[in-house]
C-alpha cells in the first residue's frame, strides 16, 4: 500500500489507533519483534497488560489495519502491518515542504 492509496479517513483511523499509550506500547512491541510476530501470551508478558485489556487493544489495532493476526494451531500470532505503518508515515510526509518548493519555483 502506498501513501497515495491512503484516504484521509483511513489515515485518521490509523493515527487514532495509536493515539492510546497502551496501543502504542503494543504496536511498538510488535514492531520490535519483527516479521515473525508474537503470540498473545508473549505480548502480555512484554507489556504487562491484563489479557482482556490486551485483547481489546489488539482488536482495535487490527481493525485499523496496523496489526495482522494469524491463527497457528492454538495460538494467534500478531504481526505489525509494516506496509500500512509505512503508508501512514508517508502520508504525513508526502506534502513535506510543498509550499517551499512552490515558492522556489515561483521565484525562478
Amino acid at each position: 500500500m502506498s501513501n497515495d492509496d491512503l484516504a484521509i479517513e483511513e489515515a485518521a483511523q490509523g493515527f487514532a489507533a495509536v493515539g492510546s499509550e497502551a496501543r502504542l506500547q503494543v504496536l511498538l512491541t510488535l514492531v520490535k519483534a519483527g516479521s515473525g510476530g508474537l503470540p498473545v501470551g508473549d505480548i502480555q508478558v512484554r507489556t504487562g497488560m491484563a489479557a482482556s485489556t490486551l485483547a481489546h487493544h489488539l482488536r482495535f489495532l487490527a481493525s485499523a489495519g496496523l496489526v495482522t493476526q494469524e491463527k497457528v494451531g492454538r495460538q494467534v500470532i500478531n504481526r505489525a502491518a509494516y506496509d500500512h505503518l509505512q503508508a501512514l508515515a508517508g502520508y504525513l510526509l508526502k506534502e513535506c515542504c510543498a509550499d517551499e518548493t512552490r515558492a522556489c519555483e515561483d521565484a525562478a
